[in-house]
C-alpha cells in the first residue's frame, strides 16, 4: 500500500520547478519552495495536518482553502503538501455534513435554534452580496461560523494528535525492523568468522 500511494504520489505532485515557473507564486516562490517545506518530517507532517484540517473545515470555499493552508503552513514550518491535501477532507460529499454540524453545535453553544437551510438556499439560488450580507446578521451566520470553528479547532488537534502518534509508530517499526537486518547481518558475518576453512 505504502508503495502503491508513493509511485502515484511521485507521479502526480507537482515538482518544484513547475511551482517555481508559476506565475502566481513568483512574488513569495523563495519562501514557498524552501526545501524544509517539503520534507516529511516527524515535526512538519501532524503540523501540515493540523493546518490542512483547519482550513479546509473552516474556509469551505475550494480554491481559497488550498492557497489558506499553504500560505499558513510557511509560517508554522509545516509540510505544504500534507497541509493543501488535508483541506480536501471537506469536499461535496462532506460539506453537507460539515455544515449541519457546525450549525447545531453553533445553535447548542449559542442557545439559538437557527435553520442551517438558508444557508443552502443562498449557495443554490447564486446569491447576491446583499443576500449574503442579510444572512450573515441573521440567526443562522454567528451559529455557523461559531460552530465551524469549533469543528475545524477540534479535528486540528486531533488530526495533529493522530498524524503524530502514527508517525511515531511507523517510526519504531522501521526502526526496529533495521536494527532486525543489522542483528542478522552481525551474526552471519560473525559465523561466517568462526566457521573453519
Amino acid at each position: 500500500m505504502d508503495n502503491r500511494f508513493s509511485r502515484w504520489w511521485h507521479a502526480n505532485a507537482p515538482t518544484r520547478e513547475s511551482l517555481e515557473h508559476n506565475k502566481f507564486l513568483a512574488p513569495v516562490a523563495h519562501r514557498v519552495l524552501e526545501p524544509s517545506l517539503w520534507r516529511f518530517t516527524r515535526r512538519s507532517v501532524p503540523r501540515g495536518v493540523a493546518l490542512g484540517l483547519l482550513v479546509g473545515i473552516f474556509l469551505l470555499i475550494p480554491g481559497i482553502q488550498i492557497a489558506g493552508a499553504a500560505l499558513l503552513a510557511l509560517p508554522f514550518r509545516a509540510n505544504i503538501p500534507v497541509a493543501a491535501a488535508m483541506t480536501f477532507l471537506s469536499n461535496p460529499a462532506t460539506t453537507p455534513l460539515i455544515l449541519w454540524l457546525s450549525v447545531y453545535i453553533g445553535n447548542w453553544m449559542l442557545g439559538r435554534s437557527a435553520d442551517a437551510s438558508g444557508f443552502m438556499t443562498l449557495v443554490d439560488d447564486h446569491a447576491t452580496i446583499g443576500q449574503w450580507t442579510a444572512w450573515l446578521v441573521s440567526e443562522a451566520a454567528p451559529a455557523m461560523l461559531l460552530g465551524l470553528a469549533i469543528i475545524s479547532v477540534v479535528a486540528a488537534i486531533v488530526g495533529y494528535v493522530v498524524a503524530d502518534r502514527f508517525w511515531r509508530h511507523r517510526m519504531g517499526r522501521k526502526w526496529q525492523a533495521r536494527k532486525l537486518r543489522i542483528g542478522k547481518v552481525h551474526e552471519s558475518s560473525a559465523k561466517e568468522e568462526i566457521a573453519p576453512v
